[in-house]
């Protein structure tokens, strides 16, 4: 049987798995997990990517203990990057999106290039955490620091270069980065002559599923490994977990569920008009040349945080005691926009979800429970929203949610989803991201004829929960209503 490594990283975990083809079925076998903790040194919130580079090698070594492999890809989270010397060494640890350095960057942009014009050459959601708006930041606050560097790589390119000593920029990630131009589908010229930022930076764009380059020297000898092809994999997570979906034709709505909520669907090109940028819709790379129309949600951060906020207070949660203290509150009592931006930042989720209700003259949550509720409510009514929204852009309406990726183990928030959307919701697999990674590096060695095939192989191997709209829809609607009457006041 091929066996195939794929390297998972999300923003607070990261994990390796091989993935066997037998020719009917995926199987899949974890050798290694550990966390992904930033740092804040000095006021800069950093990405720990040497320990993270250790983590790849301990994957490695621990895969072929497990029984070896025949290739690697690697996928991360979108947007970050670390900047390369014309020595070929790393200038510093990459910087954290949730870092303050872009704050009121996107504004100040569009006194260079308006914003229907940046849109309508990138199709891009703004977003300060987006490349582009890093790159600005470093170009007045940190010149030297881009005069020093002779290559800018994504994250999974990084450390793809790291391990075989080749540079690209995989087509996926780079078109998270606000600096692609989706119609011609490479670098826009005309944004980066705005912003004064050089082109050689970026390195050759590739498709998802292209070889790389092989395991160096350095790296066999010291993980005692021999040395296979590294493969440029759809490196953006969301993408590779799209590649993931087991649905059975193209027309379908999915979620990407985990630290953030990514909804959207699969088209063949890119959708760029008045409304896709008024609902701030983006435009994204995938594998095979689709594009993933989508919309970017907080997603479960506010949970995460919030649990991270009790541990701090000594009150060590899991997540299945969170849902189930989530369960025994009040239904529908107090809602927040999950995309607000005062919670972005890392810090005290409860008190911000609690005066976000007091300012808006709402209930407010009286203990974790009511807190948690309200997040997967108003997580529930924003997929909603968007799913009309993302309806209205097709011109055709979603019949189901395919719900992939760690969210799924959420069993209430997929229940809420459902009966918020008043349609049904199919979760799984939760490995999605891996699987989306390793179905590519199939693809690529010849196992699998291509995207539907893998489509098809994925229904057979993994196990996906059907989720009825089931609960009272007068309630929903009613919620739905305040829901977007409180969206409304925020813009006034």
């Amino acid at each position: 049987m091929k066996k195939v490594l794929a390297f998972d990283f999300g923003a607070s975990s990261g994990r390796a798995i091989i993935g066997s083809f037998d020719g009917e079925k995926i199987t899949l076998k974890e050798v290694h997990r550990f966390t992904n903790d930033p740092v804040d040194l000095g006021g800069t919130l950093y990405w720990d990517v040497l320990r993270l580079f250790y983590e790849i090698k301990q994957g490695i070594v621990k895969a072929k203990i497990a029984g070896g492999f025949d290739s690697i890809g690697i996928d991360t989270w979108g947007v970050d990057f670390g900047l390369i010397d014309k020595n070929g060494r790393l200038l510093e640890n990459p910087v954290h999106y949730r870092d303050k350095r872009t704050s009121g960057l996107v504004e100040e942009s569009f006194k260079s290039v308006p914003r229907q014009k940046m849109y309508d050459i990138t199709g891009i959601q703004f977003m300060e955490l987006n490349t582009l708006f890093q790159l600005i930041s470093l170009k007045k606050q940190r010149p030297e620091m881009l005069e020093r560097a002779d290559k800018m790589l994504f994250m999974p390119d990084l450390f793809a270069y790291f391990l075989t000593g080749k540079m690209c920029s995989e087509y996926s990630i780079a078109s998270t980065s606000q600096l692609i131009d989706i119609n011609t589908r490479s670098w826009s010229k005309e944004l980066l002559d705005a912003f004064g930022i050089k082109e050689s930076l970026f390195a050759p764009l590739t498709e998802p599923g292209t070889q790389l380059g092989n395991l160096s020297k350095e790296i066999c000898e010291e993980c005692g490994v021999e040395s296979v092809p590294v493969i440029s994999v759809c490196g953006h997570d969301t993408q590779s977990a799209i590649t993931a979906v087991p649905c059975e034709s193209g027309d379908f709505a999915f979620l990407s569920s985990g630290t953030w909520s990514l909804m959207g669907s699969e088209l063949d090109e890119p959708l760029i008009n008045n409304a896709s940028a008024q609902y701030e819709f983006t435009n994204e790379g995938g594998y095979g040349g689709k594009i993933r129309l989508l919309r970017n949600i907080m997603g479960l951060w506010l949970e995460q945080e919030s649990r991270r906020q009790y541990k701090r207070e000594g009150k060590d949660y899991s997540f299945n005691q969170l849902s189930e203290m989530a369960m025994a509150a009040k239904p529908l009592q107090s809602l927040i926009d999950p995309d607000d931006p005062s919670f972005v930042a890392p810090g005290d989720m409860p008190r911000r979800i609690c005066d976000f209700c007091e300012k808006t003259g709402q209930h407010v949550p009286q203990d974790p429970g009511e807190v948690v509720r309200c997040i997967f409510e108003s997580l529930a009514l924003r997929y909603r929203m968007t799913v009309e929204r993302l309806d209205m852009l097709r011109q055709r309406p979603s019949r189901a949610i395919h719900i992939v990726g760690g969210g799924t183990k959420e069993a209430p928030l997929c229940q809420m989803a459902a009966d918020a959307c008043g349609i049904p919701v199919y979760a799984g697999p939760v490995e999605a991201t891996a699987i989306g990674n390793l179905a590519v590096q199939a693809i690529a060695a010849g196992e699998l004829s291509g995207l539907w095939q893998a489509r098809e192989m994925i229904r057979r191997s993994f196990a996906v929960q059907t989720y009825e709209p089931c609960a009272s829809r007068s309630m929903w609607d009613e919620a739905y209503g305040r829901f977007c009457k409180l969206l409304q006041q925020k813009t006034v």
